[in-house]
């Protein structure tokens, strides 16, 4: 009966979540929204189908741990240093605010200062999925007020994870007989050790067993080491250091982000984060009773006021005072005006340590459904406010900054020209690609390799040679190697799969670019030219037109015959494909 519950909960979840998570994306809202309504209706708050909602909070577990090993394996340095400047300070401050404004709010209501405190925290962090759809969706991700976006967003998650840390050692039951001051030192030793034991095992073991299991050239054995990796540093921090598991995550993604595997593990092995990702807002959906939210109107409409107001007023002061242009100030306070996943995160260990009420649960849930919705629709203003402004000379003279005196902001990435025509993307490095890139070089247009050999990669890489280890078929791949600013995509492999799959992904993220594949036969020739090949090439047909030539060369034709020739059998090969 178990069993069945399992697989009852799990189809009317995902079920539920895929209907509403599709209807959501196409009115134009997050489909996180979608599957938070959906856990809502399959929750025992509404009538209907009702989830087991114990089964579903366990299966949500495996979705923070992996959340939590997403974030870590998408952390670099480098993004936060880039703008700390403003980052560092606008966070600290926007979190610090919205924090006391929410405790301050529900202590006023009767809540304990402790209970106020996990509440105001949980309003203070935005999602990193809708922030970056946002700014994707608006063509900002690669701006300068999306690169202070996400630095922000960068350290508001490492916020997240010290409470992760300190929470049970604030309010755990570790405090109930001791001094508070040792259970955070003693949290603090355990923390330490872990972070020592994960830095080790992360530089001496974890690369050497990637290596061996990239060898094989398993998709599946890559992905499941990867996935035992992240699962296994979880739990062991929980077993072994008592630490949350939340944190062991977001460890063991930082070390498997900082070696050569990191793009594709996140391509290959993070679709299954996506999975539990969903279960694990539908079971934050299963705890909102919309009947109670009537009893507590006044809560929710401050906690609505906190997220939609108070932070973006905060972050849009903070980025203005430091000399940013006022656009920039606009978008960031706009983007990061709504809460999500970390928020939950918070929400459900402040549960299990008994200091949050279903209560404040049941709002959290309400307020970032509203503020997922709200937050596309508000980014829209920022055009028409930004047109007002120039058009205005007084306006426009306070608020708006000379954009270099800020300082240069950006996110350092290898060196690419920026005219496409000089930029070139090659897949695979074997004796084909091993000469396009050479005659590439020599041409004056810089290429960059997408291989899935990590020798080849490393080789290329001390030859200075752009090179990304990734699955080309993945669009994440493709995007990390500058597909939307190169001139030429080379599929240079033979024999290789998915082609089709690749050239369509590569015209999604540039129509504009010029693809040249090769095939293996003349009857793939077709298909390659349907998903958006300008020139394809088989091995067969070359080499047929190879054998003309031989020929008719040998029998003392003429240049002007062969090249006849050569061209008539080139038509008749082609004309071939197509029949």
């Amino acid at each position: 009966m178990h069993s069945y519950d399992l697989i009852l909960t799990l189809t009317g979840g995902l079920f539920g979540a895929l209907v509403l998570g599709y209807v959501t994306q196409r009115i134009g809202l997050s489909p996180i929204v979608g599957y938070l309504l959906a856990g809502t209706l399959v929750g025992p708050h509404t009538p209907g189908f009702v989830a087991d909602a114990a089964l579903a909070e366990q299966l949500a577990e495996i979705g923070v741990i992996l959340l939590m090993f997403g974030v870590g394996l998408q952390f670099h340095i480098e993004e936060l240093l880039a703008v700390r400047r403003v980052a560092i300070p606008g966070a600290i401050a926007q979190s610090a605010v919205a924090t006391l404004l929410g405790a301050v709010i529900a202590h006023a209501l009767g809540w304990s200062w402790s209970a106020g405190l996990v509440f105001g925290m949980a309003l203070a962090v935005a999602s990193t999925v809708v922030l970056v759809r946002v700014l994707a969706d608006n063509n900002d991700l690669h701006t300068q007020a999306g690169h202070i976006a996400v630095g922000w967003l960068v350290v508001e998650d490492l916020f997240t994870v010290l409470a992760l840390v300190l929470l049970p050692a604030l309010f755990g039951p570790a405090t109930a007989g001791g001094s508070v001051y040792g259970a955070i030192g003693l949290a603090a030793v355990k923390v330490s050790a872990l972070v020592a034991f994960t830095a080790l095992v992360g530089t001496r073991v974890i690369p050497r067993v990637l290596d061996y299991v990239a060898d094989t050239r398993s998709r599946e054995l890559f992905t499941l080491t990867v996935l035992v990796i992240a699962l296994g540093i979880a739990v062991g921090s929980a077993q072994i250091f008592s630490v949350s598991m939340a944190l062991g995550a977001f460890l063991a993604g930082m070390v498997v982000g900082r070696s050569e595997y990191s793009l594709r593990a996140a391509s290959d092995a993070l679709p299954m984060r996506d999975a539990f990702a969903v279960l694990f807002f539908v079971s934050v959906g299963m705890l909102l009773d919309p009947g109670s939210l009537m009893e507590s109107p006044g809560l929710v409409a401050a906690a609505l006021a906190i997220v939609l107001l108070a932070k973006p007023a905060v972050a849009l002061l903070i980025v203005w005072i430091m000399r940013y242009p006022f656009r920039a100030a606009l978008t960031c306070g706009i983007a990061l005006a709504q809460i999500g996943e970390f928020s939950f995160i918070l929400a459900s260990m402040g549960r299990e340590l008994g200091v949050l009420t279903a209560e404040a649960t049941n709002v959290l849930v309400a307020t970032s459904i509203a503020s997922i919705v709200i937050n596309p629709v508000a980014y829209r203003v920022i055009r028409p406010v930004e047109r007002w402004i120039m058009a205005r000379p007084r306006w426009r003279a306070i608020l708006d900054r000379d954009p270099a005196a800020a300082g240069p902001v950006g996110v350092p990435r290898p060196e690419r020209p920026g005219d496409p025509s000089h930029r070139a993307i090659v897949v695979g490095f074997g004796p084909t690609g091993r000469t396009v890139v050479r005659l590439l070089r020599e041409n004056g247009i810089a290429p960059t390799v997408i291989e899935l050999t990590m020798e080849a990669v490393r080789t290329l890489r001390e030859d200075g040679v752009d090179a990304i280890y990734g699955d080309a078929t993945r669009p994440e791949t493709l995007e990390a190697a500058g597909i939307a600013r190169a001139g030429t995509l080379i599929l240079g492999s033979a024999g290789m799969m998915n082609s089709a799959d690749v050239i369509r992904t590569a015209r999604q993220q540039n129509p504009r670019i010029r693809v040249l594949a090769r095939a293996a036969y003349l009857r793939d020739v077709p298909s390659l030219k349907q998903a958006g090949a300008t020139s394809v090439y088989s091995g067969e047909g070359e080499v047929a037109l190879a054998f003309i030539e031989d020929i008719l060369d040998h029998l003392g034709a003429t240049a002007e015959q062969i090249d006849r020739e050569r061209a008539r059998a080139h038509t008749e090969l082609v004309a071939g494909t197509k029949a």
